[in-house]
């Protein structure tokens, strides 16, 4: 922990006083004591931030006491720098008192959260989802008891498996009385913690403060050395405390103190200092607990026979460690560094052979400890390592896996073992989202190997991490090379390197890639031609070609696929790059079904899935997974990846009728990317854009945002994206006297597609054609762009065609078949809530003789993406505890989103959302 009452210079309550007062810290005590006082009914986070020895401990261990007065209950977990490889560590810490109470949760969360924490054996990689559903739904059950504090100090040791579960909860509490507090230093990142949550910063504290902790030292500082302790303390609490007591021990009349004091980064010495001063068991036995430094480190050094309540408490008198009825633990990280790093190598390799030992019983700490105390290759160590590795990846603790396959390699005797191992640990290593590891991983894969398989693997896992930030060309260039070195020496590895390669060129749309891409396909093996990767490869690098030899065997590969959840999501993948929107959605859905989660590394291509829901009208679900994959992507760092899901949102907010939003929204995706190095984005962006326009009226900026998919020659900038635009864009060429410009660049695309265009876009075409042509000849393009039944995968941009073409026929007065389409188009609108749209086709509907003034979006249509979610599922039968599993909340939050919705939609049974669904289906509510 960070300090204690000594180093903090607050006085601790007695079992009936009030609260502890921390000097200096009287605002900051107040707002945390605020959050878990007595009546707290909702959830909160709060990151608490600040600097080794600023009083983060002290705030946290003070809200633990004032929950547990208030008849609350709190679980913690406090970081450590030994256990940070160790997957699911933190997590462990915060359940151990209440894993029986586990027992009650659904079969396949309790399996998977007893996986993931090494519970019970598992024969595949838990679902990381349903292992955050697990949690979330004990937590919340914990809750209904009364409120529930969660507090996690020294967050920036967590490991990596344990921060993203904590993340996962904190992204889904929503009613639960549950308070969530993180302790950690200011300058460590915190990785899905650093954007959306409220911090309090701990800083420096003023000098009257610091005058005032001074003056509740056993022996306070006077003239020339407290000035100096003041100064050189800099407002540091621990370092004001620890200076004045390294002071009065050493000089207690106060004078002789000559050169810099020993400030904050110099304090190990100071704790080094009381240490060498303690009886010899006494060091012992605390170099064993700073080997260890683990919640049962005082159990493990409890075997030796030093190790008695004697031996510690010179160690306690000193302040060097403090206890919690059978635990002890050191009162501040600097006690343990200085306490670590004083002894000599081979002290410290005793401890640690000392506690692997002790440790039998739990293989993953063993390793670990023997490692530390291995500086040679050994074979033993290393294997035991790969074996902690192997576990740590079955639990999803990826970060856990790639660190111990790391330290595995370097103990390693031979050569070529060291090699695998490494790039095996690359491969790990891009499921964390961290590149710099991956990179350094590579780079020590090349330093020991000339193995072009074990090269390759090491530069693939590089480059596919690559591909989802902002750098495409480099990433391209990278498996390119790996491509090419894997066609010279027949590697396997020669179609995986192609296929994240097209990835790539999805997402940058650069035409040269394509070529570099065609020139190495009648390099791959002759088997590969009708495989699944190969149809993954033509139709992400090249849809409009790839269509026609496609999409007639896609549902047979779809079907070969079924039970393996990652080929499933790839195909359906295809099946939305080639306009088949109906086979996506149900293959996306059948995929997320089944899906066995790879860790927090979120795919770019996941956004798929959004834009499949989103052309499909499923536009709450569009936005839930743009959510998703933000949260995802901005924790991991991973710019491309956040700039897709921020394109969907502002798109579906932009039909929706909230213009402002999605411009934010878009122009914060634009933010993220080069416009030259991720054409697909900066297309969907600034057709967000566009869209943003038509809703206010504004078709001169329509326009502009919509024209900008394609280059001034009329190319396009995007070659799958940009025709999406042609139909919104001769909408707003007709508006603003453009016609002209906007046939010519129509044509040119249709020529350039010829026969290979989808359905959807000789449609979107067919629609254009209509917008622009001659009025006395329009008609047929809007029959043929309404003609195919397959348009109704797109109810939206059949809806548009339906428009315009009512609008079309009320203006040649053929009001009867205008009225038609016109309430045709109303009805979609009315269901998807698209308002900029209902305004105007009900315009059209009042101008063809019917009165249409209170058509609006339905209660249903005004509740949040996720609202109607739940409806939908509680519609068909499901309960809290089912639409939980689906959705990823806990039950309780189910049954508060229920609650709250019911009078909106103005129903007071579950028995009546059927009814309130299937009217949204069917545009009931639209009276016309």
């Amino acid at each position: 922990m960070e300090d204690d009452g000594r180093a903090r210079g607050d006085e601790r309550p007695t079992r009936n006083s009030g609260p502890a007062v921390v000097v200096g810290r009287e605002t900051e005590t107040a707002e945390i004591l605020r959050r878990v006082g007595a009546g707290r009914s909702r959830s909160d986070v709060l990151i608490v931030t600040g600097d080794p020895g600023a009083g983060k401990s002290t705030l946290l261990d003070l809200a633990a006491d004032r929950a547990r007065g208030a008849g609350g209950r709190v679980l913690r977990a406090v970081g450590s720098e030994s256990e940070a490889h160790l997957g699911f560590a933190g997590l462990h810490q915060i359940l151990r008192p209440v894993l029986g109470e586990a027992q009650g949760l659904p079969p396949r969360q309790r399996s998977a959260l007893r996986a993931a924490l090494g519970l019970e054996e598992c024969t595949e990689t838990p679902d990381a989802m349903l292992v955050g559903l697990a949690v979330l739904t004990l937590l919340s059950d914990l809750a209904e008891a009364g409120p529930l504090l969660v507090v996690v100090d020294d967050a920036q040791w967590i490991d990596r498996g344990s921060l993203d579960v904590l993340s996962f909860v904190a992204r889904r509490m929503d009613s639960e009385p549950l308070t969530l507090l993180v302790g950690v230093r200011t300058a460590d990142a915190l990785p899905g913690f650093d954007k959306g949550y409220e911090r309090l910063e701990l800083g420096p504290l003023a000098a009257e403060a610091a005058n005032r902790l001074l003056d509740r030292q056993p022996t306070p500082p006077t003239g020339r050395t407290r000035v100096r302790i003041i100064e050189e303390a800099a407002g540091n609490p621990l370092a004001l405390v620890e200076l004045a007591h390294a002071i009065a021990i050493r000089h207690p009349e106060g004078r002789g103190v000559e050169g810099p004091l020993p400030v904050t980064d110099r304090l190990e010495r100071i704790f080094a200092g009381h240490a060498m001063d303690l009886p010899e068991p006494t060091r012992h036995i605390l170099l064993l607990l700073a080997a260890a430094d683990a919640a049962d480190a005082r159990a493990a050094a409890a075997g030796l026979p030093e190790a008695d309540d004697e031996a510690w408490a010179p160690a306690d008198r000193a302040g060097l460690v403090r206890q919690d009825g059978s635990r002890i633990s050191f009162r501040h990280p600097l006690v343990r560094s200085a306490v670590y790093h004083a002894a000599s190598f081979e002290e410290r390799r005793r401890a640690h052979l000392a506690l692997a030992e002790l440790l039998r019983e739990e293989p993953d700490r063993r390793a670990w400890h023997l490692a530390a105390a291995t500086v040679r290759p050994d074979r033993d160590v290393s294997a035991a390592l790969q074996q902690t590795a192997d576990r740590a990846r079955r639990r999803g603790g990826f970060a856990a896996a790639a660190a111990a396959q790391e330290r595995a390699a370097e103990l390693s005797p031979r050569r070529e073992d060291r090699a695998r191992l490494l790039s095996e640990a690359a491969a790990t290593a891009v499921l964390t989202g961290q590149l710099g590891w991956v990179e350094r991983l590579a780079a020590a894969v090349r330093e020991c190997t000339d193995d072009q398989v074990l090269l390759g693997r090491a530069e693939l896992a590089t480059g596919q991490l690559m591909s989802l930030g902002p750098h495409h060309a480099a990433a391209f260039a990278l498996l390119m090379r790996v491509a090419d070195e894997a066609a010279d020496t027949g590697s396997p590895l020669l179609l995986d390197a192609l296929a994240a390669a097209a990835v790539v060129r999805y997402y940058s749309g650069d035409e040269s890639q394509l070529r570099q891409i065609r020139s190495r396909l009648s390099r791959l093996p002759d088997d590969a031609a009708g495989a699944a990767p190969h149809a993954w490869l033509l139709a992400v690098s090249d849809p409009s070609s790839a269509g026609a030899s496609l999409a007639p065997v896609l549902p047979g590969l779809i079907a070969d696929a079924k039970g393996d959840a990652s080929r499933l999501t790839a195909l359906a993948i295809v099946a939305w790059l080639l306009d088949e929107t109906t086979l996506a959605a149900n293959t996306f859905d059948e995929a997320f079904d089944q899906w066995q989660a790879r860790g927090p590394l979120p795919d770019g291509l996941a956004c798929a899935a959004g834009w499949t829901h989103l052309e499909q009208g499923r536009w709450a679900e569009a936005r839930s997974v743009a959510a998703e994959i933000s949260a995802m992507a901005s924790s991991a760092g991973l710019d491309h990846a956040e700039a897709c899901a921020q394109a969907i949102d502002a798109t579906v907010v932009g039909l929706l009728g909230d213009p402002a939003t999605a411009r934010r929204l878009a122009e914060r995706a634009l933010a993220l990317v080069d416009p030259l190095e991720s054409r697909s984005v900066a297309v969907f962006a600034h057709r967000a854009l566009g869209l943003a326009a038509v809703a206010e009226g504004d078709y001169d900026t329509a326009y502009t945002q919509f024209r900008s998919a394609f280059t001034d020659d009329g190319d396009p900038v995007h070659y799958h994206v940009s025709y999406t635009v042609l139909a919104d864009l001769a909408a707003a060429a007709v508006r603003r006297g453009r016609r002209e410009c906007a046939a010519t660049l129509l044509e040119r695309s249709a020529r350039r597609l010829g026969t290979n265009m989808s359905a959807r876009v000789a449609a979107l075409i067919d629609r254009g054609r209509a917008l622009l042509a001659d009025p006395d000849h329009a008609e047929p393009f809007f029959r043929a762009a309404l003609a195919e039944p397959a348009g109704e995968q797109w109810p939206f941009e059949r809806a548009q065609t339906q428009l315009d073409y009512g609008e079309w026929l009320r203006r040649r007065r053929r009001i009867a078949e205008a009225r038609r389409l016109l309430s045709a188009a109303l009805e979609t609108f009315q269901r998807l809530g698209a308002r900029p749209w209902i305004e105007r086709a009900q315009a059209e509907l009042r101008a063809a003789g019917i009165e249409a003034a209170d058509v609006m979006p339905s209660a249903f249509t005004g509740l949040s993406p996720q609202q109607q979610q739940i409806v939908r599922l509680a519609a068909r039968g499901l309960t809290n505890r089912e639409i939980g599993e689906k959705l990823f909340l806990s039950p309780r939050t189910v049954g508060s989103h229920l609650y709250r919705v019911f009078p909106k939609l103005g129903i007071t049974a579950r028995s009546q959302l059927r009814d309130v669904v299937e009217g949204t289906r069917s545009g009931a509510d639209a009276r016309i």
